[in-house]
């Protein structure tokens, strides 16, 4: 999306939402990407740390974003956390000016369970949710089949619709991602066996069940290539990550700066020319071929 405002959403007020992502623990220190000294547009601001968390966001990052903003003078640095709130934490102290770890969803949830007011500055590509096979391999689904899908709501939600897309289950009308569950399945014409299981759970899982509905960052984590997906989720604006930044920090010249280079051609033609991204869900600014 091309605006800031677009992107918010309104806060999902529930606790399971932490396990949007499945992880766990303490931040780690950081390690620096290649780093360039000099006067920066922003002469309040020469050094742009940004926090990521597994997946392949920091790779987009490094390799296209960084060395623009380095020839502008900036110096580019990241910062490993195994931690999404101490992510977030950082990033509201000022420790970080950056993170790109999460979706404008869980973005507001622990800005309003943590009292921050991070905002979300500019989507990103990312790789969307997939129905990955297991012991079965084919879209035809055999009564009594087996399936993993994630157990916090915000990804049940997701994973949910994406088994309906597929033609397998039918859903309520009324379902919400913030309480979602297995009861707002209303048909299961096919007898399936859903097991609900944490999000980072779901690649392991797929070696004893039929089938494994897997969130894109855990997929590509694990090497699995999202266009041997048997199917693909349709992103909701809400679910797509974002370059998250701190209170009042939107309007600064190297968050601009970030934006731009999001928004630069030879970022666009980064992402079209590798092989990796194939499969993923591109911006509005790659333009009438966005989304995949």
């Amino acid at each position: 999306m091309s605006s800031t405002h677009s992107i918010r959403h309104a806060v999902v007020s529930v606790v399971a939402a932490i396990s949007a992502f499945a992880l766990v623990g303490c931040s780690t220190g950081g390690s620096s990407s290649a780093q360039s000294s000099g006067a920066s547009a922003d002469p309040s601001t020469t050094t742009i740390t940004v926090g990521f968390t597994a997946g392949p966001y920091e790779d987009e990052w490094n390799d296209a974003i960084a060395p623009q903003l380095e020839k502008k003078g900036y110096t580019v640095k990241t910062q490993s956390f195994t931690d999404y709130i101490q992510a977030d934490a950082a990033l509201a102290e000022g420790s970080i000016q950056a993170n790109i770890i999460q979706h404008t969803t869980y973005l507001d949830y622990v800005n309003g369970q943590r009292g921050f007011s991070n905002e979300p500055l500019v989507q990103v590509p990312g790789p969307p949710m997939g129905l990955f096979a297991g012991k079965s391999s084919s879209l035809d689904v055999a009564d009594g089949a087996s399936v993993a899908v994630p157990s916090d709501p915000s990804n049940l939600y997701r994973a949910l619709l994406l088994l309906q897309k597929a033609g397998w289950i039918t859903v309520s009308d009324t379902i919400d991602s913030g309480t979602a569950s297995l009861n707002d399945i209303t048909a299961n014409p096919h007898n399936l066996s859903i097991t609900l299981m944490d999000s980072s759970q779901g690649i392991r899982a797929l070696q004893d069940l039929d089938y494994g509905v897997v969130q894109g960052n855990f997929a590509v984590s694990a090497g699995l290539d999202l266009t041997s997906a048997l199917s693909l989720e349709t992103l909701e604006d809400r679910f797509k990550v974002v370059v998250a930044v701190g209170q009042d920090q939107s309007s600064t010249q190297w968050a601009t700066d970030i934006v731009e280079a999001y928004h630069s051609s030879e970022f666009t033609d980064y992402i079209r020319s590798d092989d990796r991204y194939k499969g993923y869900d591109l911006p509005d600014y790659f333009g009438a071929e966005s989304g995949q």
